[in-house]
């Protein structure tokens, strides 16, 4: 494999300690340094003039490669027409109730072939990669048939995702209540592929008990439990989501200040959406209390073509900064070491000996990240120890 050697960087971001599986304070350094990679891992902090390949960070930042813990990859088309209607006041349940939302996607994913999947979420998986990401989780969701959630199992595989989630509980299907949707769900999880199961708990979706029944079936086929709770209405889904062993509550614009502590002292991750509530206008979770209390908080853009067609964990982070109170260490301990954990990938998320080498040098300090809001601030990007993009 290349050996490749990042000299002179500005700032190397990197726990203070190593070994911890994610981090609760952000305890992080930025201190100048180099880098050397050899056979797809982290060797050594320092420069290897032998290397195959010598990359001059000129100053700047070294950071790990995004982890994006929340997308909808693989979907169909867009859902621009929807965004309109947002921004002039239609509320996204009104949306759904009249044929729109999830149900508009699944429309389209029905009339897509496979191979127009596939290259639309190719396309955007390279989008996300020139802007830093190196670990991709996706999810089904859009299928709204056993058929439909299937073929999306399938064809997430095909992407080859880092990780791939069944949201097979995304919504209710015509004909179906929830009860004899989950009924279903129950089949799809013993069937599919998958790493993780997801469900959305809303007033247009799913309800507390079917969140505690998912948690019964994600136990009995070993794999992690993840939820959309709380974007809409503070509907007390986490006190379920705890209970039933949860790896991530995600969204939480409507969080109830009495489950805060608990999430906090939990082990179980904060994944917060800022791009969904941006551009959707909905409540700001209360991610200062949530970081100052000690949670376990993560970052993802929630890539989809409804309430986030976002690729970019550096647009991610910035809003994060400004909308949240966080420190840009907070951010960034947020879209990488928290959100590996999330994955169970131990190997990657932070600069450390040993660990995969997904690194990303940066045209700048860390600062302007959040700073030059909007600016595509990555130059190169490593992934599994080679490098696979850079700036021309």
């Amino acid at each position: 494999m290349t050996s490749i050697s990042i000299r002179n960087a500005g700032q190397l971001l990197r726990p203070a300690e190593d070994g911890a599986p994610y981090l609760r304070d952000a305890a992080l350094t930025l201190d100048p340094g180099s880098v050397t990679v050899r056979d797809g891992v982290i060797a050594a902090f320092e420069d290897d003039p032998g290397a195959d390949v010598i990359i001059d960070a000129a100053g700047a930042a070294v950071i790990p490669g995004f982890v994006d813990c929340h997308t909808h990859l693989p979907f169909a088309g867009w859902r621009a027409s929807e965004y309109e209607m947002k921004v002039t006041g239609v509320p996204y349940e009104e949306i759904a109730r009249s044929g729109g939302g999830i149900a508009a996607s699944a429309r389209a994913l029905a009339e897509a072939g496979d191979e127009q999947v596939l290259a639309q979420a190719r396309a955007i998986r390279e989008e996300m990669l020139r802007l830093g990401t190196t670990t991709l989780e996706g999810k089904t969701g859009y299928g709204l048939s056993a058929e439909g959630e299937l073929r999306l199992a399938r064809l997430g595989r095909e992407l080859q995702l880092d990780r791939l989630t069944g949201l097979f509980a995304h919504s209710v299907p015509q004909g179906y209540d929830p009860g004899a949707w989950m009924d279903v769900v129950d089949a799809l999880a013993a069937q599919a592929d998958v790493d993780a199961l997801d469900i959305y708990v809303e007033s247009v979706a799913f309800r507390n008990e079917d969140l505690a029944r998912l948690g019964e079936i994600a136990r009995r086929e070993g794999v992690a439990l993840r939820a959309h709770v709380e974007q809409f209405n503070a509907n007390r889904s986490v006190p379920v989501a705890l209970a039933a062993g949860a790896r991530s509550v995600d969204h939480l614009a409507c969080l109830h200040p009495d489950d805060l502590e608990p999430l906090a002292r939990a082990e179980c991750a904060a994944v917060l959406l800022p791009g969904a509530e941006f551009l959707g206008a909905e409540h700001t979770p209360p991610a200062r209390a949530l970081a100052d209390a000690g949670a376990i908080c993560v970052l993802a853009t929630d890539c989809n073509p409804g309430t986030s067609p976002v690729a970019s964990m550096p647009v991610i982070v910035g809003l994060a900064v400004r909308r949240y109170g966080w420190s840009v260490r907070e951010a960034l301990a947020a879209a990488t070491i928290n959100a590996a954990w999330v994955l169970d990938l131990p190997d990657r998320g932070s600069l450390e000996v040993g660990k995969r080498a997904d690194l990303v040098v940066l045209d700048g300090p860390v600062e302007h990240i959040p700073y030059r809001f909007g600016h595509d601030p990555v130059k190169t990007v490593i992934r599994d120890g080679e490098v696979a993009w850079r700036r021309p």
